[in-house]
């Protein structure tokens, strides 16, 4: 049993990020950024696009192929008043694909930017779809916590969900950029490799790839495979907690599928970025849960904050995919689908990803606990190195490749 981390002070994983380390906007060429190389505790740089140096033949990359929404959106009342609608997650339909194909109305899980001005009544924004004039409203239906259940409707039925947030959304950019989203934005704050809607920030890890790059990649015998996690708004709260006990980590969504599954099977894995990680670790606590009984259906798999470090791991890594490859062939599925709120923090053993690759994160962060976890405390040398050595930090900046 891994020892309980609930009391992990926050104030021994941070650091001082000064302003203008963080990059506001992306490099010209995507691969031309930096990349940190920390191999058996030494640490090197060198530049993204030789990143395939540094791996082996028939290494199994696992990107996360989530795609952005624009899931900012933007209304002014009658009175003059601002109110943004930042949609978090689906409600109904529930699922995502569904969600966004419908053409009538859809429900979704939001946070309301200057809530006390709209307490009551419909919002309404103007359109304009091909010389053709649509109105798409917003109604509050009922407040759950912080989060607000929105009801959208608009006036024309030609029209899914997903072209109306592609007409009228925003580029939901972090906030620490300090800026609107802007043109470039579009492209740049989404992966080459993103295919399916639904994230709400982007999976930073995989912004430094180009097809050259995967090109070059694949012609030396290292494979990709994909998989699918839904970044929510909670990958930007800050841990406000004194010890990790205390925080609350977000859900998210996501769904692997029976070949990815195969083919790492007994291989090593490079992870690519921190969510395709939390994936993959999730993975081998489903099995864990599928082999005591307690998964017993597909309808509801989630996986808990602290479900890894209260339970005893008696299996392999193997084993726990063969669970759940056993598991999809009993209830004929090509796809598994999940939640999964587990942290990953010092104390931590990784059970499938035997590498990182990854961006820079913000001081007192739970992705800057789970670099810790994979290198130990030798973040704290990364980070100063990189400092020192004018990496770019967070969401647009720099990466690192970390093989403990």
């Amino acid at each position: 049993m891994i020892q309980d981390p609930r009391n992990i002070r926050i104030e021994d994983y941070t650091y001082v990020l000064p302003k203008e380390k963080i990059a506001r906007y992306p490099l010209e060429d995507r691969d031309s950024s930096k990349l940190l190389v920390y191999r058996s505790g030494k640490i090197s740089h060198d530049v993204f696009n030789n990143l395939s140096n540094y791996l082996k033949k028939e290494d199994i990359l696992v990107y996360n192929q989530t795609r952005v929404i624009r899931a900012r959106l933007l209304f002014r009342k009658e009175t003059g008043a601002n109110i943004e609608i930042f949609c978090l997650e689906p409600e109904k339909p529930s699922d995502y694909e569904s969600n966004f194909s419908s053409r009538k109305t859809v429900d979704w899980r939001c946070l309301i930017g200057n809530q006390k001005k709209w307490k009551s009544g419909r919002l309404s924004i103007d359109l304009n779809h091909d010389g053709r004039l649509v109105t798409l409203c917003a109604e509050q239906i009922e407040r759950i916590g912080k989060e607000t259940l929105v009801r959208f409707r608009w006036d024309n039925n030609y029209l899914s969900f997903s072209e109306i947030l592609n007409q009228a959304g925003h580029v939901p950019v972090p906030p620490y950029l300090n800026r609107k989203d802007e043109e470039i934005d579009r492209t740049r704050y989404q992966t080459i490799y993103s295919k399916v809607d639904g994230s709400v920030a982007a999976p930073t890890a995989g912004l430094h790839f180009t097809p050259g790059l995967l090109s070059e990649i694949r012609n030396k015998g290292i494979r990709l495979q994909a998989l699918t996690l839904h970044v929510g708004a909670g990958t930007f709260v800050p841990v406000k907690t004194v010890t990790t006990g205390g925080h609350n980590m977000h859900i998210e969504y996501f769904r692997v599928g029976r070949k990815m599954i195969n083919d790492i099977m007994g291989k090593r894995v490079i992870a690519v970025g921190t969510t395709s990680l939390r994936s993959l670790e999730s993975l081998y606590w489903i099995g864990h849960k599928i082999k005591k009984g307690i998964v017993v259906s597909p309808a509801d798999i989630s996986i808990e904050q602290w479900y890894p470090y209260d339970n005893d791991t008696d299996i392999s890594y193997e084993e726990s995919l063969g669970y759940i490859l056993s598991f999809m062939d009993k209830n004929s599925l090509s796809h598994l689908e999940a939640r999964t709120g587990i942290i990953i923090v010092p104390g931590y053993k990784l059970r499938i990803a035997k590498g990182l690759i990854t961006n820079y994160h913000l001081p007192g962060s739970t992705l800057l606990l789970l670099v810790a976890a994979v290198t130990g405390d030798n973040w704290k040398e990364i980070y100063e190195y990189s400092l020192r050595n004018d990496f770019r930090f967070l969401s647009y900046g720099d990466s690192s490749l970390l093989l403990p």
